[in-house]
């Protein structure tokens, strides 16, 4: 009895948590907001193919500098445009802006950009996640995330005039845009470069926090953390048959001190045969086993002795590079 009452009392709680996240956090409306400015703007502030994603947009606030700059155009049509897809209960500034100071361009940004670039970016999964009382990106369930980057990459192909971007996703951005892949067949020719940022392609215990996926569940995890842990039906479902698609030229790069997808050994993808994938690790590429790179990237409130993340360090920004551009001339910066 007292174990009944003690689940009711906690399902209430969460129903008036989630009421309250409601009331807190009303749907965006349609009316147009500039993601450059973060600032409500006149319709003509707002390209004709984004016009669908206005709500979502109004809702995302300021885009990081350098991304989602309507006026750029790319220096040729060889430079495809780039999205970038952010990983779990992190923001596209989070991910990609600049933590020091928001109105420069941040480090894989600012790369992007002098190689002739156009960058674009978005939010997606956002929830509620009852575990911070917070309303938090990339925490929804990964198949409305993907969903959600498939609008945006018709919106940027339609805006740039392209007929294929290519896609640089961290983490459960990887994982967010292989579901997209997988359900949507007319996709996989919209895509011409995928890189994967550690992605928990095999499943992860998030840094021993989660066994399973019921162990997850039973601590209140969020929808898409649950997806991600070891053995998920999920990630059953997205690897079944085979998790590469001919025509994508696949990068995967992981790091072997990657404190957050473990076992890190859980990045790589198989390939499916007929298809282009590269598996790498950013030790074995620079012959240093003892070379330190984390999973994400290093805040500005964390020691400078901690080092630098995949998101940040030098040779795991050029190894994006030359991903996105083969013909790309130098040695990583080891």
């Amino acid at each position: 009895m007292i174990d009944r009452l003690r689940a009711a009392t906690a399902s209430l709680a969460t129903v008036a948590l989630l009421a309250l996240a409601a009331a807190a956090f009303p749907p965006a409306t349609a009316s147009a907001e500039s993601v450059e400015t973060g600032s409500a703007g006149a319709p003509d502030d707002l390209p004709a193919a984004f016009a669908p994603l206005a709500g979502a947009m109004q809702s995302w606030g300021k885009s990081p500098a350098g991304v989602n700059d309507w006026e750029c155009r790319p220096s040729d049509a060889q430079h495809r445009p780039v999205v970038l897809v952010h990983g779990t209960g992190r923001s596209m500034q989070e991910s990609w802006g600049n933590l020091s100071d928001p109105n420069s361009k941040g480090p894989l940004v600012e790369d992007l950009a002098k190689d002739g670039r156009c960058v674009y970016a978005l939010n997606y999964g956002n929830a509620f996640d009852i575990t911070s009382l917070s309303m938090r990106w990339g925490i929804g369930a990964i198949e409305n995330s993907a969903a959600e980057l498939g609008r945006f990459v018709d919106a940027v192909l339609a805006h740039t005039g392209a007929t294929q971007v290519d896609i640089v996703g961290h983490s459960q951005g990887g994982t967010v845009t292989r579901e997209y892949l997988r359900v949507n067949p007319p996709s996989r020719t919209k895509i011409h470069t995928l890189v994967l940022l550690a992605p928990p392609t095999h499943g992860s215990t998030l840094g021993g926090k989660f066994a399973s996926e019921a162990d997850a569940r039973a601590k209140l995890a969020p929808i898409a953390m649950q997806q991600q842990a070891v053995d998920s039906t999920f990630l059953k479902r997205l690897n079944e048959g085979q998790e590469t698609f001919p025509g994508i030229d696949y990068t995967v790069l992981a790091t072997k001190s990657d404190q957050t997808i473990t076992p890190y050994e859980s990045s790589f993808l198989v390939p499916a045969p007929g298809t282009s994938v590269r598996n790498m690790y950013v030790q074995d590429v620079c012959g240093n086993q003892d070379l330190e790179v984390w999973h994400s990237r290093l805040f500005p409130n964390e020691p400078a002795s901690k080092g630098s993340g995949l998101l940040d360090h030098p040779v795991s920004r050029f190894l994006v590079r030359q991903a996105l551009d083969p013909t790309l001339a130098g040695t990583p910066p080891c």
